[in-house]
């Protein structure tokens, strides 16, 4: 996947910088020096997001292309980009672009035009965040909708409940971040982020977590289905569970964190 990524993206960047979660035991950081780019270790995190900050310190230019090893441009993105390198800087209004992003089966895609939001290129300088994961860097401006496809193709399937409920990463990802709710962002690998507030959508499971999960769990799948339809003209019933059912999840288990936690403090 990786040489796939190289080979695809190539002419798309000025810079490659490239994180590793954890010790590299498959020779990826030689692959990279091969190609000319920076190569850097993280400790072990099973999330990709506390090593963010770092690797855009590291990156030699403001703009930012983010890709997962699993993904790579579309042709129609790829021409964009490289016209991108070439255009006047964009004004101070824009921090960034999203892309639309194809669900895949583990064989092929199996929508064209859904999801959008997924957020693929943007300039460091006008961005925040604090890294944790299922978060994204929020902006200080505007983040513009494209209709250029970033191509994701892992090896399983990208979407469905199987995710949610038998990756082992998805439940150490909802006790990651229920740990870091109890306090504030700052707490966390930051960049440009100074604020000990939650962003609403955290706050929310901080402050009522059994009623968020409830909400999400109900009204989730509901905007999706629903923008699923203009975007697609049909419903993949498969597609609606997962994001519902990870919300839910996360709140429940932040609950119960937050309540063993108190529990522990009170025989403290």
């Amino acid at each position: 996947m990786l040489q796939r990524l190289l080979q695809e993206s190539a002419g798309c960047y000025d810079d490659l910088v490239v994180a590793h979660d954890g010790p590299d035991t498959m020779g990826v950081r030689k692959v990279i020096e091969d190609c000319g780019g920076h190569f850097f270790e993280g400790p072990r995190a099973y999330q990709q997001e506390p090593h963010w900050p770092n690797l855009w310190r590291q990156a030699a230019h403001d703009w930012i292309l983010r890709l997962d090893v699993d993904e790579y441009p579309s042709q129609e993105m790829r021409e964009w980009l490289q016209a991108f390198r070439q255009a006047p800087e964009p004004g101070t209004n824009v921090s960034g672009f999203t892309c639309i992003w194809p669900l895949w089966n583990g064989r092929m895609a199996v929508t064209q035009r859904w999801p959008g939001g997924r957020i693929f290129l943007f300039n460091k300088q006008r961005v925040r965040f604090f890294g944790m994961a299922e978060t994204v860097p929020i902006p200080d401006s505007h983040y513009y909708p494209l209709k250029l496809v970033l191509q994701h193709e892992p090896r399983r399937s990208s979407y469905g409940i199987h995710n949610i409920l038998f990756r082992k990463q998805a439940y150490h990802w909802r006790m990651v971040i229920a740990q870091s709710l109890l306090g504030p962002p700052t707490e966390l690998p930051c960049w440009r982020w100074s604020a000990g507030d939650w962003p609403p959508i955290w706050e929310d499971i901080r402050r009522k977590p059994l009623r968020t999960a409830f909400r999400r769990l109900v009204l989730d799948p509901v905007r999706q289905a629903r923008a699923m339809w203009q975007a697609e003209q049909r419903i993949i019933p498969t597609a609606l569970l997962g994001t519902g059912a990870h919300q839910f999840m996360m709140a429940v288990t932040f609950f119960f964190f937050r309540w063993r936690h108190s529990r522990r403090l009170k025989l403290l």
